[in-house]
């Protein structure tokens, strides 16, 4: 669900405002009643469709309880080299999330009014996959697999550590907000990394999906 209107008159990728708007709008009503609150070689392509899983069971670690409240400072996954600072975004004048700015595409975008990274509920990071000249901080988010490590460094000096449990693309046709955003246990500290996914449709001047990852806490560091 990402729209580009640049596109067509240029060879780059953007992840708009409009785009964000569509897919946000969904996560922030189901978000406030539930939570309280391709472009790789060495991995499978955004246009599947599908959830993305390993060739061979992962066994994953138990939830560790969640944190209280505190504002996220940078995002680090180990596996694709990210370490990105992250800023608050609210809602712009249409009550939709706003996205980080197109001027820095290595910055990941927090929905500030949600639920904090390490807290109860899904926490919900956004960024860009890539801009008109190169790739962005999720450019390669597709390759992660059940099992990897997300790491969130927050204000009150902690750094949650989250184990990815699910890697989905899943169609602009028919979004489920409710499938992509909604708490997959009860009770646990969870996060979703969000992107454009899916192909380039040049006709439309969007994408025809979004990568989700789904993580959730496993464990604390100061």
């Amino acid at each position: 669900m990402c729209d580009d209107p640049e596109r067509a008159t240029g060879t780059g990728r953007l992840v708009t405002t409009l785009t964000w708007a569509l897919l946000l709008l969904g996560l922030w009503l189901w978000g406030r009643g539930l939570t309280g609150l391709p472009h790789s070689t060495s991995g499978p392509a955004t246009g599947d469709l599908f959830a993305l899983s390993p060739a061979g069971p992962t066994r994953l670690p138990s939830p560790a309880q969640p944190l209280g409240d505190a504002l996220p400072q940078r995002v680090d996954i180990p596996q694709l080299g990210v370490q990105a600072p992250v800023v608050s975004r609210g809602l712009d004048a249409r009550g939709a999330v706003d996205p980080p700015p197109f001027d820095q595409p290595g910055v990941v975008g927090w929905y500030g009014a949600g639920t904090a990274p390490g807290a109860k509920g899904a926490a919900l990071l956004v960024g860009h996959v890539d801009t008109r000249t190169r790739p962005a901080v999720f450019y390669k988010l597709s390759t992660l697999k059940p099992g990897n490590t997300v790491r969130v460094v927050r204000s009150d000096g902690r750094v949650a550590r989250f184990t990815v449990d699910e890697v989905s693309v899943l169609p602009r046709a028919g979004f489920d907000a409710r499938q992509a955003y909604a708490p997959h246990r009860p009770g646990r500290a969870e996060l979703r990394l969000i992107t454009c996914g899916g192909s380039f449709d040049r006709a439309s001047s969007s994408y025809t999906a979004n990568v989700v990852v789904s993580a959730y806490l496993t464990g604390t560091t100061r």
